[in-house]
């Protein structure tokens, strides 16, 4: 889970994320419409598998499809199958469950994620919670972990529901973790990482590596694209944590600010909260710790995060782990899905949602 300061193997063959970034912006749409017939087909999977008799399933589920999102778990699934040789054929489907099978854990765990955060937006849509009810929240996201492992017993192989059941079992020990590190200025930043890791990375390299397993690839192409979906998962986060203090409300989807209000423990405020001055630090400590807030809060820690350049810090941490994600991929041969997946990564630290 390293973030090495080059691109290593890849230096020479891809570009830098800053000279790549413009094209970034348009690297998913890119992505989605290169696989554009396996989404198609992995789309009509979740719809189907979201039916059930109980009304209440398929209304909540249509208010997630309704809500839209960037489906790049899913994505990552078909395009490392592409990458290692497994296209679509009558006889060869298995990616098309397996990427729907991680959207089902993805937007589980969301469901949870909003009910414990007490969130109210969703993608810039009242959230699910806040429409339909913890409660019933909390029970739709049981029965799509349940779909999940269903698609996994149905694909038949032991080592994918190894891969994506520990993906699984690590997401909610990332979220346990957060929770206990929450109000906590004294996490370290190794720590923040490992929290991280587990609530975001993890699954993104459990997506990977199954389009490896699927095609019957080596152990070193499954490890090269393990390593390609942790790099990407924690640029992921990072940017994400980077966002909420940093982004346009409108544009994000979700209410500025919420990490602060939530006393969420992410790199923007470790960074900030130990290059304060000993006014700044208190400042820090009512709002995070105690949870003290008042309205002109968020201001001031939007001015206090600029001025210790907190951002670009935790950008700048982003962007080497997006170029650990390319380094991973120098094993696999130059293909338009490699440039994809690359221009992924470059897409995923300079996106503003």
């Amino acid at each position: 889970m390293g973030a090495a300061d080059s691109l290593t193997d890849a230096k020479s063959a891809e570009a830098t994320v800053g000279e790549r970034s413009a094209s970034a912006p348009n690297a998913l749409n890119a992505l989605a419409a290169y696989l554009k017939d396996d989404m198609e087909a992995c789309n009509r999977e979740i719809v189907a598998r979201m039916q059930s008799p109980v009304p209440l399933i398929p209304q909540l589920g249509a208010h997630l499809v309704a809500a839209g999102g960037k489906r790049l778990r899913p994505l990552l699934t078909l395009a490392a199958a592409h990458l290692c040789g497994y296209a679509a054929g009558p006889d060869r489907q298995r990616h098309i469950g397996l990427a729907a099978c991680v959207e089902f854990i993805h937007t589980a765990t969301l469901l949870h994620d909003d009910v414990v955060d007490e969130s109210t937006l969703r993608r810039g849509l009242a959230s699910a919670n806040a429409v339909f009810g913890n409660k019933a929240s909390v029970l739709v996201g049981d029965f799509l972990f349940a779909r999940a492992f269903q698609l996994m017993t149905a694909d038949g192989s032991l080592r994918v529901m190894e891969i994506l059941s520990s993906a699984s079992a690590t997401i909610a020990e990332g979220e346990v973790l957060q929770m206990a590190t929450q109000n906590d200025l004294s996490t370290p930043i190794e720590k923040y990482l490992e929290v991280i890791h587990g609530k975001t990375a993890a699954l993104f390299a459990a997506a990977c590596r199954v389009g490896a397993v699927v095609a019957a690839r080596p152990d070193a192409e499954e490890q090269a694209l393990e390593d390609f979906g942790t790099n990407l998962g924690m640029a992921f986060q990072l940017v994400d944590d980077a966002l909420d203090y940093a982004a346009d409300q409108q544009v994000l989807g979700k209410t500025v600010g919420d990490d602060m209000r939530e006393g969420k423990i992410t790199l923007p405020v470790l960074a900030a909260y130990q290059a304060a001055d000993e006014e700044g630090r208190a400042f820090w400590q009512r709002v995070i710790e105690e949870g003290e807030q008042t309205d002109a809060d968020l201001p001031h820690a939007l001015d206090l995060i600029a001025k210790t350049d907190s951002i670009n810090i935790t950008l700048a941490r982003a962007k080497r782990y997006a170029e650990d994600a390319v380094a991973a991929l120098s094993v696999f041969p130059d293909t338009p899905v490699r440039k994809l997946l690359i221009d992924t990564a470059f897409y995923t630290v300079n996106r503003v949602h």
